[in-house]
């Protein structure tokens, strides 16, 4: 019974948590940028929903709240790296790490409880009689399936395509005449909205906001990418891998609450979050290398070097030749 309640509420937070997922998919997948940002974007949309809640401001308000205040994070963000030109992962480290004191500036103190006020899982708890791991359930289904399909309908616009082509290959996109650097602090500004849209709903669903609550943040989302895009793949189009990617973040949650039922140590999830993401990585590899020696084809690096050798076989120049015709 105890793991049944465990996972149910696993795959609750996994749920809510993938929302996050799916904002840092957009800068680590699409823009292929390491964005740390999300660390303190995260605890800044919880906090923030916290706080107008407190102060009795509409539910669903607070999260729209959060996810603006979550894209001005990312628009920092991408206006350090693109106009002051520091490279984007210290200038995300910069914006994570302002963002600690804003975050308590915000709350006015380390954490705030949101015990006898009206979350939307409340809400949900009191309209449909179910209990709050049901709720946030509920909850973040409806939210992950309205993402979805606007992040869905947004990447098949030219501004998607051109957000998509950025990432893939800036100078050929740049020779096209698309401003990259407008791509790029769109895609900042949009993933960070995600993240700070879950740290919201994580808020209103735990019972409470804290300072320290996106600390590893973006080893998560990470995990749960890789998790996904290991066991799920990339089959039918954009829209599935959007859905494997939160299902990644749920089986992540699953298997963390699982390992928590079986003994392990609460201080002891860091470590096992990277060894997830360390194996998760090493499994396309291993997939790889079977699959090439299987058929007898030769490896990526074998194929590099090989690659190389012609290159320069054809770049050195022939001294036989060059001695008859008198050039040398």
């Amino acid at each position: 019974m105890g793991f049944l309640l465990a996972i149910q509420g696993a795959v609750s937070q996994g749920v809510l948590w993938g929302i996050m997922t799916l904002g840092v998919y957009l800068t680590f997948r699409i823009l292929d940028i390491a964005d740390l940002t999300v660390d303190g974007s995260f605890a800044t949309g919880g906090a923030l929903s916290a706080v107008l809640i407190v102060n009795g401001v509409n539910p669903l308000v607070s999260l729209l709240c959060s996810f603006v205040v979550g894209a001005v994070c990312g628009l920092i963000t991408g206006f350090m790296n693109t106009k002051l030109k520091i490279h984007i992962l210290l200038a995300s480290i910069l914006t994570q790490i302002a963002l600690y004191s804003v975050n308590i500036r915000i709350m006015g103190r380390a954490n705030i409880p949101l015990l006898g006020t009206k979350t939307i899982m409340t809400g949900i708890h009191e309209k449909l009689r179910i209990s709050i791991t049901a709720s946030s359930l509920v909850v973040g289904v409806i939210f992950v399936v309205v993402l979805v399909g606007a992040l869905y309908l947004f990447f098949e616009t030219e501004i998607g395509y051109s957000l998509r082509a950025t990432g893939n290959n800036e100078y050929m996109v740049r020779a096209l005449g698309v401003n990259t650097n407008v791509m790029k602090v769109t895609g900042l500004a949009l993933g960070n909205g995600l993240v700070a849209l879950s740290g919201g709903l994580v808020a209103q669903s735990q019972g409470y906001a804290d300072v320290q609550m996106g600390t590893g943040t973006i080893v998560i989302g990470l995990a749960s990418i890789i998790i996904g895009e290991v066991i799920f793949g990339k089959h039918f189009g954009f829209w599935y891998t959007l859905i494997s990617v939160v299902l990644g973040s749920i089986l992540y949650r699953i298997v963390i609450a699982l390992v928590l039922q079986m003994g392990l140590r609460s201080t002891d999830l860091k470590l096992l979050t990277a060894l997830i993401v360390a194996i998760a990585l090493a499994v396309p590899v291993f997939k790889d290398k079977i699959f090439r020696h299987r058929h007898s084809l030769p490896t990526k690096a074998e194929e590099n070097t090989r690659h190389s050798n012609v290159i320069k076989k054809h770049d050195v120049p022939n001294t036989e030749t060059l001695g008859e015709n008198g050039n040398c």
